[in-house]
This record gives C-alpha cells, sequence and structure tokens, in this order.
C-alpha cells in the first residue's frame, strides 16, 4: 500500500448473507466513489447496479448527509443501506391492529 493510500472497507448486506469488501484507495477518495470501487454488483448479481450507486450510505452506523462529498479516513467502514420495504410507522399501525383481534 503507497504512502497516499489508505485502507477502508464498503459493506452491504442482505438478510440471508452480507460482505465486505477491503479496499486500498487513495487519500482523497469519497464514500461514493469508495461504493463504485467495491463493485458490490459482482457478489449480488440479483440486484441492480443502481442498488449500491444510488442508495443511501454510512460510516460504522450514522448516515451520511452527503456521500457524493464525504471523503474517508483511514479504517472507515462505508456501509450501502437498502431502502425500507415498509415505513416502520405503517409496521406498527399494522402489527397493533392484528393485536387487537
Amino acid at each position: 500500500m503507497a504512502a497516499t493510500e489508505i485502507e477502508v472497507e464498503v459493506a452491504f448486506a442482505l438478510p440471508d448473507r452480507q460482505r465486505i469488501v477491503t479496499l486500498a484507495v487513495p487519500e482523497a477518495t469519497t464514500a461514493r466513489a469508495a461504493v463504485r470501487l467495491a463493485r458490490l454488483e459482482r457478489h449480488f448479481p440479483e440486484l441492480p447496479p443502481p442498488a449500491f450507486l444510488e442508495a443511501d450510505l454510512g460510516i460504522f452506523g450514522k448516515r451520511l448527509r452527503d456521500p457524493e462529498h464525504h471523503v474517508l479516513r483511514a479504517g472507515d467502514r462505508v456501509e450501502v443501506y437498502r431502502p425500507l420495504e415498509i415505513d416502520p410507522k405503517q409496521a406498527r399501525a399494522r402489527r397493533a391492529t392484528r393485536t387487537k383481534r
């Protein structure tokens, strides 16, 4: 690893499996660029590439407001978030309706 590179990880998970890709990237790499470099579509061919390239991103569980401009630091783990299948408020309301019966 050259002195101008840092090591980061990019993580993505489905309910049944996960993948963490370790990368050596230039120091000024953004979170979104690291996701592109990780090529997650190779590990999850059943998902379309936009699922990764347009997804919300976070670092160690904290959502990034601007992943296109967030510069990574050595040791960061970029997390690629899947979209919610159902609004949590709707899910709670449905559960509450079922338990009342």
